[in-house]
């Protein structure tokens, strides 16, 4: 048995790797940690695992890390994982960080976005872990920096496409949607009910940070400078995630080039559903699940391709992912684990 500790383990997403690992016949969860809530039971702050998670909280230290776990996912905010992976690193252990600290390979644009990176020497180790995309990659590294929620929505459907050059790399448009539960468990006024319900918002449009982290990628994918109009909203739902992308097809391309790709591209992987010709992909059918639903429709007439993703952000946008790069690090089938079935309704 593997050996696994989630730091950060009482937020949404570290909540959520708890509740999958527990459903892995390959690992152990051998340590939980919280700074708000170290010394108290685990099922005393989430209920719902009465019975299935008897592990305590603890805080946070690199020895006990380090003698407890061979995994480690690092369920933290922005800035803090680089002050603790070094020394982790130099343990030997496997490292899945949720952060967006090892999300880039250009470390200019991590600094632009966020802060001084303390950890520089760990970037080219680092492997971004868009499972599907990069899974030899991942396989061959003890480094990953989990996607962000909307860029795994959003790069899945586009990477494809890109690479094969069946749509132009410019003038691509992102509108995407996401539960509340994006915006992480601490308490805040934008998040609070009476905020939130009978409301529909965008927020952050043009500045936030995840349209940098996608432009990284989708400019790899298309070895050429990419520019992203990327527009958030915030859903008066708990979780789910959907995203409708605008984008230019190249002259003759039809439907069948479209699916042709995007069914070659993702051919035996598990979790990439690609919908049938005019179905819409709905947030409550990925409800819960590792399972991004991908629809599409080709307006010849207008000449625009409008591609329709759905996830559920706290699965195959954090957790679910972080555990299936886990399974490809370890040698694993990348679906162990993370096979629970969608709800019907």
């Amino acid at each position: 048995m593997i050996k696994v500790a989630v730091i950060g383990a009482t937020g949404y997403a570290g909540a959520e790797l708890v509740r999958i690992l527990c459903g892995h016949p390959n690992v152990r969860l051998s340590l939980l940690t919280s700074r708000q809530y170290a010394g108290k039971s685990f099922e005393d702050i989430y209920p719902s695992m009465r019975g299935l998670v008897g592990l305590t909280c603890q805080s946070y230290s690199t020895e006990r890390v380090c003698k407890q776990a061979d995994v480690i996912f690092l369920a933290l905010p922005h800035k803090v994982s680089m002050g603790i992976v070094p020394d982790l690193i130099a343990a030997g252990k496997y490292i899945v960080d949720l952060s967006a600290d090892f999300r880039y390979s250009d470390l200019s644009l991590y600094e632009e976005f966020y802060q001084l990176h303390i950890a520089k020497s760990l970037i080219d180790l680092a492997v971004y872990g868009l499972s599907e995309v990069n899974t030899e990659a991942i396989s061959s590294s003890k480094l990953i920096g989990n996607p962000g929620c909307y860029p795994t929505s959003i790069l899945l459907p586009l990477i494809p496409l890109l690479k094969e050059g069946l749509i132009e790399p410019g003038g691509i448009i992102a509108d995407a949607k996401s539960g509340v539960s994006g915006a992480g468990r601490a308490a805040t006024l934008t998040t609070h009910i009476c905020q939130v319900v009978e409301s529909f918002k965008a927020y952050k449009v043009t500045s936030h940070r995840h349209t940098s982290e996608m432009e990284e990628n989708l400019s790899k994918a298309a070895n050429n400078d990419v520019k992203l109009t990327f527009v958030p909203h915030l859903l008066p739902m708990s979780r789910g995630m959907e995203s409708t992308i605008y984008t230019r097809p190249k002259a003759g391309i039809s439907s069948d080039d479209i699916r042709s790709c995007l069914e070659d591209f993702y051919n035996k992987r598990h979790f990439i559903r690609i919908l049938q010709n005019g179905d819409i992909p709905d947030t409550l059918n990925v409800r819960g699940t590792n399972f991004c639903d991908i629809g599409f429709h080709l307006d010849l007439q207008r000449g625009v391709l409008i591609i329709l993703s759905v996830i559920d952000n706290l699965v195959k946008g954090a957790a679910g992912q972080a555990v299936q790069n886990m399974n490809l690090m370890l040698g694993f089938e990348e679906s162990v684990g993370l096979m629970a079935m969608p709800f019907p309704i």
